[in-house]
């Protein structure tokens, strides 16, 4: 018979790389988790953990099973939750990663929103630029932006937004020669990319007439950043041109601190996915809050109520 809290003690283990830590956290003694650790290779006839004195580490069986037991656990969670929310509303906990910017601006408020319409929800939001394995670290929801790579998790189109290049007026003063208008000149300037792109200096855009044009700069970058935050700094102290989504830079363009360049040609328009496990059973806290942010993000300006 499946025993769910030895399944428990061996991912909190794993996780803690000790018996004590992984006791320390699930408030058990570290003898106890110790005998069901033993009991659990005896039932399973293999070894999942060695130990030495100093630390224990996973065999490579060890680290199959332990990646089953964090799907088997999230699955048997989220039913749990379901069957719970039926009766009582939404209830166990929804662990939701963004991006920091577009986290702070938009999935944050709308988490405030959210939690306010399921009081017996908790919710945990992660900040991390990072692309986070959902499955290994018990996420339930990613809100991921820009072009989407490969993933064998579901992923849902919930919006997309316009990115275009922006200088401070400080740096365009420096540099009079007609940046602003001209892609040929602009590819010529001092860029500053950002890290996390595979290719963060060359974009296919739309010229005024409709055709295509690469637009590739001309030099390496000479100052590069690993978040939308930091590029944005670093145009705002005049340190050079930036790719940047609209929503991060619109109020600085409309206050006049920042310009956007090349105004009448079109870059590749981004998208913005939510991305949950691809398990057969997808829980209702995911579906409910995918629709509402989806919601609140196309009609910004309405209050967002969905029912159960």
């Amino acid at each position: 018979m499946l025993n769910m809290q030895r399944l428990e003690m061996f991912v909190a283990v794993v996780k803690a790389r000790s018996f004590t830590g992984a006791a320390q956290t699930l408030g058990l003694t570290r003898a106890v988790v110790s005998f069901n650790i033993k009991q659990l290779e005896e039932e399973l006839g293999v070894s999942l953990l060695t130990r030495s004195t100093r630390k224990v580490a996973v065999t490579d069986t060890g680290e199959r099973f332990y990646l089953q037991c964090l799907q088997l656990l999230q699955d048997a969670e989220r039913v749990f939750d379901d069957v719970r929310g039926d009766h009582s509303g939404l209830s166990g906990t929804l662990r939701i990663t963004t991006t920091p910017e577009y986290g702070a601006r938009v999935v944050v408020p709308a988490l405030a929103a959210f939690a306010s319409l399921h009081p017996q929800l908790r919710i945990q939001h992660i900040s991390s630029s990072r692309n986070d394995d959902l499955i290994a670290e018990r996420l339930d929801v990613a809100i991921r932006l820009g072009q989407l790579a490969d993933s064998t998790h579901h992923a849902r189109l919930i919006d997309s937004f316009d990115i275009f290049p922006v200088a401070a007026k400080s740096f365009l003063a420096r540099h009079p020669d007609g940046i602003v208008d001209d892609p040929e000149r602009l590819q010529s300037a001092r860029w500053i990319a950002h890290s996390r792109l595979t290719t963060p200096l060359s974009w296919q855009i739309l010229t005024p007439a409709g055709d295509n044009f690469l637009f590739k700069v001309s030099h390496p970058a000479e100052l590069m950043a690993d978040s939308a935050a930091s590029l944005l700094a670093f145009v705002q102290n005049g340190a050079g041109v930036a790719l940047l989504p609209a929503w991060l830079v619109q109020d600085d363009i409309a206050k006049g601190d920042l310009v956007k360049l090349l105004p009448d040609y079109r870059f590749p328009r981004q998208g913005i996915y939510a991305l949950y496990p691809n398990t057969r059973h997808v829980p209702k806290k995911v579906r409910l809050f995918i629709d509402f942010l989806q919601s609140r993000i196309k009609n910004p300006d309405e209050e967002t109520t969905l029912p159960l």
